[in-house]
């Protein structure tokens, strides 16, 4: 019930983006928004790192074109200090940037090299009870030969903030087999408030970056700080795995594509479809040709030849080998 009528329920999508890389990426996820969600009335808004003392260069998208062209996609800017993590840790953008969102209300985040491709209305949000995307591989913790197991490595974590492991845990997967453990990609996620949702997101990931239990002493925090901390707060907040109602997300409504040579080479013709078509008209492709992926996969038709490379219904299972693959073929375009 709750989860149907959060169907009808405006939202905020919230995205990242900044010089370089992320500023083409953001155009694509507001031009896909746009061309398949016409009528949603849902609020983009786009969160902008400010200049400050943990970011070495300005990290501000300054091309007034692009600027320009997001508003024109109906992205709205909401500009959020970095107090914590900044160049060191980029990937605490999409903590730091959530406190510049309307308090209390719903939102959903998604990673910005993220093309929509269906109708977000048929997807169940439920802002009550959080999620995040199941899309993943069991890259944390990397076990050690005489170092803790997956259980006792996530339950020290539980135990640090004083949460109900057992509970957390998928009984149907076997023990010390990493997928019985809550842990998501951090590519997508949602709440009813961003405020409530950051303070629990940032104050694990700070305690676990400052003070991690003994059973981490092993672990790489680098990159996996917000795949670390983002499972328990989602579970401290009374939400878990996506049930079908979330399914169109990594499905027919939204592709975390990551990289676009890895779109070419695995995601859907729909995904390739959608990307094509966002990317033809003039004033887009002026901008988009900035980056030597899409001039050269896209525009010069090097994707074709990359997604020939592929077989979608029998992919190698690790995404290494399938980078291997591009770059040894020389397409492994950034």
């Amino acid at each position: 019930m709750a989860a149907q009528a959060a169907r009808g329920q405006g939202f905020n999508i919230f995205i990242i983006a900044q010089a370089g890389r992320l500023q083409i990426e953001a155009l694509l996820f507001a031009a896909s928004l746009r061309a398949t969600n016409p009528g949603l009335s849902a609020r983009l808004y786009i969160g902008e790192p400010q200049p400050g003392p943990l970011w070495p260069a300005d990290p501000r998208i300054i091309d007034p074109a692009v600027r320009a062209m997001l508003e024109e996609l109906g992205a709205t800017f909401l500009p959020f200090e970095s107090r914590h993590f900044g160049s060191a840790y980029p990937y605490g953008n999409k903590i730091e940037g959530l406190f510049a969102l309307p308090e209390g209300e719903p939102f959903v985040f998604f990673d910005t090299d993220t093309l929509i491709t269906g109708p977000l209305a048929t997807v169940g949000f439920d802002f009550g009870r959080p999620a995040a995307s199941m899309r993943r591989e069991g890259t944390w913790p990397e076990l050690e030969l005489y170092g803790p197991g997956y259980g006792a490595t996530w339950k020290s974590l539980y135990d640090k903030f004083g949460l109900d492991y057992a509970s957390s845990l998928d009984l149907s997967q076997p023990d010390e087999y990493w997928q019985r453990y809550l842990y998501f990609n951090a590519g997508w996620f949602f709440h009813s408030c961003p405020h409530a949702f950051g303070r629990r997101f940032l104050d694990y990931a700070l305690a676990i970056r400052d003070d991690p239990p003994a059973k981490l002493a092993l672990q790489s925090l680098d990159p996996w700080l917000d795949q670390i901390a983002l499972p328990l707060a989602i579970h401290a907040l009374g939400g878990g795995r996506p049930g079908p109602g979330l399914a169109g997300l990594d499905g027919d409504v939204s592709c975390h594509y990551r990289w676009l040579p890895l779109l070419y080479a695995r995601e859907s013709d729909r995904a390739v479809q959608v990307l094509e078509e966002i990317a033809a008209p003039q004033p887009m492709k002026r901008l988009l040709r900035q980056s030597e992926a899409m001039r050269k996969l896209v525009y010069q038709g090097k994707g074709e030849k990359l997604r020939a490379m592929f077989d979608r219904d029998d992919l190698p299972r690790k995404e290494q080998k399938i980078r291997n693959r591009i770059k040894r073929a020389k397409l492994w375009l950034r």
